[in-house]
């Protein structure tokens, strides 16, 4: 009986082949200093929570479904008449995915569920912030093959986002490209 610790198949690929093709491209000193993926934060505004509190349960559910964390429900900060909010109502969901689901969630995203958009032909390598963080914005949850068609009842998006350590876009962008996103400019090798 072996006694191999499990490792994500991207993470494995992050070690053998994006560091090295990274410290390459702008040579660093060391491996410490290439970015590496930190986290992947998706959030999901829920329309019409105000006056249905079901249907943040609903997006608790599917956003669990899809990454397979606990997602919690996100609060509204203040109080806004006009929208009839309340602070500290349930207004969305969120999860934070670290280390081995945060890995398997990228490969499921990268292989299955972002090939299932309609008319896709990549995505937008412009969504920087300029320090390295990038966000994709999701405008149907149907993509995920975790979400059962039958049973939505409303088709919602979702904006995910990847927190690197890279300092630059462009790095952020490299380390991206290297870990299979289909970015639109990015040439097939």
């Amino acid at each position: 009986m072996s006694t191999t610790k499990y490792s994500p198949r991207l993470a494995d690929k992050y070690k053998k082949e994006v560091v090295p093709a990274l410290m390459k491209r702008f040579n660093y000193g060391t491996v410490m200093q290439c970015p590496k993926l930190q986290k992947i934060c998706i959030n999901r505004g829920v329309n019409g929570a105000v006056s249905d509190k079901k249907l943040v349960d609903v997006a608790i559910d599917e956003l669990t479904n899809i990454s397979g964390q606990k997602a919690i429900p996100t609060m509204s900060k203040k109080d806004i008449s006009n929208f009839k909010l309340r602070k500290n109502m349930p207004i969305g969901a969120r999860v934070t995915l670290r280390g081995t689901k945060m890995y398997e969630f990228l490969d499921r995203l990268i292989a299955t569920s972002l090939p299932r958009v309609r008319d896709f032909k990549g995505i937008n390598e412009k969504a920087f912030d300029g320090r390295g963080n990038y966000t994709l914005g999701v405008t149907e949850q149907i993509i995920f093959p975790e979400i059962d068609i039958d049973k939505v009842n409303k088709i919602t998006g979702m904006d995910i986002t990847f927190v690197t350590s890279a300092q630059t876009n462009e790095e952020a962008y490299e380390l991206l490209k290297e870990l299979g996103m289909p970015f639109k400019g990015a040439k097939k090798d």
